[in-house]
């Protein structure tokens, strides 16, 4: 997702996100897996007091050695949230994007439907507009950006909507707007999209773990429910991945709000006097950005403060 791309991090490095979004996912997965091996997993009967055995006896070196390639593992998963996250969109092949994009225009088209009054009752109003509020956070403005998933739709929505009522659109104007936010919004959407990559790489882990587990447990019996239970836990993490992206939109939506005109100024273009005016600049600034659409600046300088009249 290209909005996504412009508004990850410049460098996570072995950062606290690092350590979040990253490693304890990977971690949690390798224990896992690690746990029912000591427990003699290919097998038909599995003894978890001899993993708990097992796991007394490991030295100091041997913890190091699994840290560590814990940690390698972690570095060489990184560069794949981007894709982990597209494929939690949608970016599927066509054969199988298909039916489930028709599936969420079907759902899209419900919403709509129940955006509508069919009185002028004030519960009905209400929930009208309850409805539609629903219907803006978590599907796109138009039918044809529709994406096969729901977290594909609210961060389509996002793209979409954010910057929408100025004339700005959003994936281009992002990485622009993002480097002039004050400490605070920038802090609440870091934080946000540190929520929404963390429960995607959770509900990635934990599937992936649920298909190891299958295949060592494929022989004994009942516990066979384990995977299944990893499984439930993985999509229990997208609905929290969903949640985490609909909080992500807000935060870009209010970042829009509050320092659109601060985008102005780190430009020293002047500033629009009213907002039909705003409309007509940011939409070609917009299109000079996309498309390298010619445009005639007209710059406003600041004088520095000591300067004084000339």
């Amino acid at each position: 997702m290209r909005f996504e791309q412009l508004a990850r991090p410049v460098s996570d490095g072995l950062s606290g996100r690092f350590v979040l979004v990253n490693y304890l996912p990977t971690a949690a997965g390798a224990v896992c897996v690690l746990v029912l091996v000591w427990a003699g997993a290919p097998g038909a009967r599995l003894d978890f007091g001899a993993a708990w055995r097992t796991a007394g006896k490991v030295g100091v070196g041997e913890v190091f050695v699994l840290v560590l390639a814990v940690t390698l593992l972690s570095l060489l998963l990184q560069p794949l949230q981007l894709a982990l996250v597209r494929m939690l969109e949608g970016a599927w092949p066509r054969f199988t994007a298909g039916p489930a994009r028709w599936w969420q225009r079907r759902r899209r088209a419900r919403h709509k439907s129940r955006a509508v009054a069919s009185s002028e009752e004030p519960a009905e109003v209400q929930r009208a507009g309850e409805a539609a509020a629903v219907l803006r956070r978590r599907f796109p403005h138009d039918e044809h950006l529709v994406r096969p998933t729901a977290l594909g739709n609210v961060l389509t929505a996002m793209e979409d909507q954010a910057g929408r009522p100025y004339g700005l659109d959003a994936v281009v104007v992002w990485p622009r707007l993002y480097p002039v936010l004050g400490e605070q919004v920038r802090a609440v959407v870091a934080d946000r999209r540190d929520s929404l990559d963390l429960a995607a790489r959770l509900s990635v882990t934990l599937g992936l773990t649920a298909v190891v587990a299958a295949a060592l447990l494929h022989r004994a019996g009942w516990w066979l429910l384990l995977p299944l239970g990893l499984l439930l836990a993985a999509r229990l993490a997208y609905r929290g991945a969903v949640q985490a992206a609909l909080a992500y939109g807000e935060a870009v939506e209010a970042a829009f709000d509050l320092h659109r005109f601060d985008l102005y100024r780190a430009l020293h273009l002047p500033l629009p006097a009213d907002v039909e005016t705003e409309k007509q600049d940011n939409r070609r600034l917009s299109a000079f950005w996309r498309q390298g659409r010619p445009v005639r600046f007209l710059y406003q300088h600041e004088k520095p403060e000591d300067q004084g009249p000339e």
